[in-house]
């Protein structure tokens, strides 16, 4: 696989980072909103509410688009279908930019959903293919860690930038930079042959695997408890904890790096024991979102907690999404865009929940419970896929990444470990 995509043994191929930019500018877009809000309102002439339908909009996109836009360039080169994916996120972020219409730029976020959820579905297949067996959850925990610098660095500048440039500027930069990016991509990321069995009866067909559905069950549930409490943290901070509202972005800061330094850890770790890492981390976030609650009242205290809820909880994705894609065998591309779809749901649903907890009688430490009873309930999949035997070694991808040449002279490219 090294001469394919430029790597030396033991290194992950150079494709794997670039796709990680991919998810860094994807990540950026799905975010960016909550800091541009109320002068996009104000721009736009609707309510700051009804603004928020942006980032709904976004998340609704990829749940449903994800899938949909993986069946629907099954059959296309790869390579293609990501270079496709950057042009058309480009694109709807110009028509954005240009338009005075509110209902034109929220259009214009649900394409660019769309055309993540297809980068997504294909991006994890191509990491997870060109680095091995051995390395498929690192690479996975690479692309995933874009998505989380996103929120460490491209939110937070993103905002910046907006406030002198109003909230059109950022948009413009992710047009640009999401057209380098296709450019990279087409240049850098190998032809890949499709062999002729991929189909979309066969992406179906995969689906009836129950550990599958166990590793999505996870990532539902993982996700949902972390980014419940997140979600609405910065009340619990200044209302509980008594940090100055200038500070939170500090705190959001601290929770960003755990949530990158979690992203490598799962890399790291999920290759060679991926039940041990899972349950842990599982553990240790329920643990840790329950002593939040106590917690919270001292600020230093919390600001450790937030730090561990990112590293802890961050650390189950890379392994679940690699376990998943592992699960699907020769069919990986829908089950990819599935994970996307799973983490997503997971957003929705627990902030939902969260905030239902906030304005009932548990106050502020509400999201905190409900993202504690959603990390201790991810244990029954996680321990589930554990007696199921997943830690034995089995075949990550079928379609390992080839190039033309390779194609013609290289044997048939599914390899059974």
């Amino acid at each position: 696989m090294s001469s394919a995509t430029g790597s030396a043994p033991g290194k992950l191929p150079f494709v794997v980072w670039v796709l990680a930019v991919g998810t860094f500018l994807m990540g950026t877009t799905e975010f960016v909103i909550a800091g541009l809000l109320p002068e996009m309102a104000a721009d736009l002439d609707v309510s700051v509410a009804h603004a928020g339908l942006l980032i709904t909009a976004f998340a609704v996109g990829m749940i449903v688009g994800g899938p949909t836009m993986a069946m629907a360039t099954l059959r296309l080169p790869r390579r293609h279908t990501l270079v496709g994916a950057l042009a058309v996120f480009a694109l709807g972020h110009v028509v954005a930019a240009l338009s005075t219409s509110f209902t034109v730029v929220l259009a214009a976020r649900v394409v660019a959903a769309l055309a993540t959820g297809a980068f997504w579905a294909v991006g994890f297949v191509i990491a997870t293919a060109a680095a091995g067996p051995h390395h498929a959850t690192r690479s996975v925990g690479v692309m995933m860690g874009g998505l989380t610098l996103a929120n460490v660095v491209g939110v937070p500048i993103g905002s910046f930038v907006g406030q002198f440039t109003g909230w059109r500027g950022p948009f413009w930069a992710l047009a640009v930079l999401a057209t380098l990016a296709a450019a990279f991509v087409g240049r850098f990321i190998p032809h890949i042959e499709q062999r002729a069995e991929v189909s979309v009866r066969a992406e179906v067909r995969a689906l009836g695997q129950g550990r599958l559905w166990l590793a999505l069950g996870a990532a539902v549930l993982i996700m949902g408890g972390v980014l419940a409490t997140y979600t609405y943290i910065t009340p619990l901070l200044t209302g509980r904890a008594g940090i100055a509202e200038g500070a939170v972005p500090l705190v959001l800061i601290a929770f960003g790096v755990g949530a990158l330094g979690g992203t490598a850890v799962g890399g790291r770790l999920g290759d060679r024991r991926p039940m041990a890492t899972t349950i842990t981390a599982a553990a240790a976030t329920a643990v840790t979102l329950l002593a939040l609650i106590p917690a919270s009242n001292s600020p230093v205290a919390a600001v450790v907690l937030v730090f561990v809820m990112a590293l802890t909880g961050f650390t189950v994705n890379p392994v679940v999404t690699s376990l998943a894609v592992r699960f699907a065998g020769n069919a990986p591309t829908l089950t990819s865009a599935l994970t996307t779809s799973a983490y997503n749901t997971g957003i929705a649903v627990g902030s939902a929940l969260a905030g239902q907890a906030l304005g009932s009688s548990l106050g502020l430490t509400g999201p905190a419970l409900v993202g504690a009873v959603f990390a201790a309930l991810t244990l029954l999949p996680l321990v589930a896929l554990a007696l199921s035997g997943t830690a034995r070694p089995s075949r990550i991808v079928a379609q390992h990444i080839q190039t033309t040449e390779q194609h013609s002279a290289d044997a048939p490219a599914t390899t059974a470990h």
